[in-house]
């Protein structure tokens, strides 16, 4: 392992939650949290928190079961996205690509040691104000 600092990952772009009480968990997150709707697309709501640059925090999706559903991670740039999938390729944890959320391009999806779904992007579409 290198002792060189890392920064290929930027920041944390959103945690999508499963919900199996989708209006009762808008409504709380909406009312209570104060995150507002950015879009919807099939069963997700996508909700964005107060000076977010990014599209979307929190994916609400509508589920069976309640969980994580995957945890998104923006790469600094397109380089370093393609760096940190074949670090992970390497170790063999790798899902593969996906056209990425409403909120995003293209994304590499992986597991943890834990079994946890996450996935790294770089193009993000940025919020517009209306």
């Amino acid at each position: 392992m290198s002792t060189e600092p890392c920064f290929d990952i930027a920041h944390l772009g959103h945690v999508e939650l499963f919900t199996n009480k989708p209006q009762e968990s808008l409504d709380f997150f909406v009312d209570i949290f104060g995150l507002t709707e950015s879009g919807r697309e099939g069963d997700s709501v996508y909700l964005r928190a107060w000076d977010d640059y990014e599209f979307h925090t929190l994916k609400l999706t509508a589920a069976k079961t309640t969980g994580v559903g995957h945890i998104g991670y923006r790469a600094s740039s397109e380089a370093a996205l393609l760096r940190r999938v074949a670090a992970i390729e390497a170790m063999g944890c790798g899902i593969g690509w996906s056209e990425g959320d409403l909120g995003h391009g293209r994304a590499y999806r992986f597991r943890d040691p834990d079994d946890h779904v996450f996935e790294i992007y770089f193009e993000t579409n940025k919020y517009a104000a209306p």
